[in-house]
């Protein structure tokens, strides 16, 4: 179980890399059209280097504050990604040009590859941790220093907490 929750959190950095993978020329083919743009520019790619300066391994998944610190700043990269994608609503031409077009396409299904390896990650944890936590396989993981596992926590659990407001007429917010 701990193998497999090893392997479930490499399947989680490698959907994150190909996501940081994509973003240089996200910028760049929205630099084109909305060169004036800058400050989200900047954001996504100020945003994507801490994402990068972050020391990420198996022992992050181990570390809870690393694991936060790691969440934090993906969570921040999720933020500048979509403002990035709401202004590129302000330019008919970009919309329309068809790299912007697959690149947001790859984006979109990354992001989906993305929840699942974290669900995955999340499930293997669960039952890491049961295994550990169980007798007599408690036992077991005492002799041999297994201790459970942080976990993704669930990001804006208040916000969760809350219904939605419905207002016919007004656009939505996104709340980002």
């Amino acid at each position: 179980m701990d193998e497999a929750a090893n392997a479930a959190w490499s399947e989680v950095l490698n959907q994150y890399q190909r996501r940081a993978d994509l973003i240089p020329n996200l910028v760049n083919t929205v630099k084109g059209y909305a060169s004036h743009e800058q400050q989200v520019l900047t954001q996504v790619t100020a945003a994507r280097a801490r994402v990068g300066s972050l020391q990420v391994n198996q022992g992050t998944a181990l570390d809870e504050k690393q694991l936060e610190q790691y969440t934090a700043a993906q969570r921040q990269l999720s933020s500048a990604l979509s403002r990035l994608l709401v202004v590129s609503e302000n330019y008919p031409q970009l919309k329309a040009d068809g790299a912007f077009r697959d690149l947001q396409a790859q984006l979109e299904g990354t992001e989906n590859r993305i929840a699942l390896a974290r669900n995955r990650y999340i499930q293997s944890v669960q039952a890491y941790n049961t295994t550990v936590r169980s007798f007599p396989s408690n036992l077991t993981a005492l002799a041999f220093s297994l201790k459970p596992r942080p976990n993704f926590a669930v990001e804006n659990e208040r916000l969760l907490a809350t219904p939605p407001s419905v207002n016919f007429g007004q656009p939505a917010s996104s709340g980002h």
